[in-house]
């Protein structure tokens, strides 16, 4: 089985970026997994077409991409993605879109299709702080959650698609007001394992009850 993870590069301001800080600690397999990593810009559209050129090289079993929510104080496992960019900041490419579709030939929204309740579960058995998000905003992270979805929508049916948020790491907290919290990177990566582990673990099951029909 191969998972494909990504993590965005830093944005608004940001020296680091602790979704694509956590991706890079993960090894190299979980669960018996082989992990794939992939680095995505924070912009509008790229992200996606990057996204896409990794999935057809790849071809994973899964894939979960990783988002900043700073302010956020646990790891959110998102369930919708919806069709809409509607940008509070630029992205990395200047681009501020308002009201605008992030596929015109799309469906309003789109669940992911991962196990989101296991995963939360999974990750808060390790004692970390783990919630079921029903937004995952309109920037760059809904973008890229949405076209994953829409590709396995048109080409990958059997592929499986989700998006986890992860908090600010501690050492960004350093220059924000006092009471911002934070994660420490080791943390972050450790509940990105036990996702992955989830997602492995509800796939084979899926893979069993198939063969035993």
């Amino acid at each position: 089985m191969k998972i494909m993870m990504t993590g965005f590069e830093p944005f608004g301001g940001e020296s680091m970026n602790p979704a694509l800080e956590a991706v890079r600690r993960l090894p190299d397999r979980v669960a018996g997994a082989e992990i794939v990593k992939v680095e995505l810009p924070t912009v509008y559209g790229r992200a996606g077409e990057v996204l896409e050129e990794a999935v057809r090289r790849e071809l994973p079993d899964a894939v979960l991409c990783v988002g900043q929510a700073g302010g956020r104080s646990g790891i959110l496992v998102e369930r919708v993605a919806i069709n809409l960019r509607d940008a509070r900041i630029p992205d990395n490419g200047g681009r501020q879109p308002v009201d605008e579709a992030v596929r015109e030939d799309g469906p309003a929204a789109y669940f992911s299709s991962v196990p989101v309740k296991r995963m939360v579960a999974a990750i808060r058995e390790a004692g970390i702080p783990a919630f079921l998000s029903y937004s995952a905003g309109t920037f760059v992270c809904n973008d890229i959650l949405y076209s994953l979805l829409h590709l396995i929508a048109r080409e990958r049916p059997a592929m499986k698609g989700g998006f986890i948020h992860v908090p600010y790491a501690t050492e960004q907290t350093v220059d924000k007001p006092s009471g911002t919290p934070g994660m420490e990177l080791g943390t972050i990566a450790r509940a990105l394992e036990r996702a992955i582990g989830a997602v492995v673990e509800a796939m084979a099951e899926e893979i069993a009850e198939k063969r035993n029909k």
